[in-house]
């Protein structure tokens, strides 16, 4: 049985949300803000399917997956969005944080790193880069 506000509302009966891929998105974003980041990401997924192409589908998507727990996805989501945008400092920093969060710490720091290089203004990713660096050298997660 779904709840309330969540994506298989909208379910017709064959597991496709009516409307289009925008108002998809428009949904992911408004579970993602509403605190639903579970139902955001699958409804997210779908929206990513239909438009691959997308960087504002993909990113909320990798949002989603990180705000709910999901690192490893969030890792390859973020990682499509650098791939396509090597200097998108915030695909860096989300692929950092979620490669962290994934226990890969090399991959963490390497993406932390270039999101610092290329936005040393923003406090919160050198302060992310410190974390990472740290737990490596004191031994508390994998290299």
């Amino acid at each position: 049985m779904s709840t309330a506000g969540s994506p298989e509302d909208d379910l017709p009966g064959e597991g496709i949300p009516e409307g289009g891929v925008y108002e998809w998105y428009r949904r992911g974003l408004d579970l993602l803000a509403s605190g639903d980041p579970a139902a955001a990401a699958t409804l997210l997924a779908r929206a990513a399917e239909a438009e691959p192409g997308s960087r504002s589908v993909l990113e909320a998507l990798a949002r989603a997956q990180y705000d709910a727990g999901r690192y490893h996805d969030a890792v390859d989501s973020f990682a499509r969005l650098a791939a396509v945008n090597p200097t998108d400092d915030y695909a860096q920093f989300g692929l950092g944080l979620a490669a962290s969060r994934a226990g890969d710490l090399g991959l963490a720091a390497e993406h932390l790193a270039l999101a610092v290089a290329m936005r040393p203004d923003l406090a919160h990713y050198a302060r992310a880069l410190r974390g990472v660096r740290a737990r490596r050298a004191s031994g508390r997660g994998p290299a």
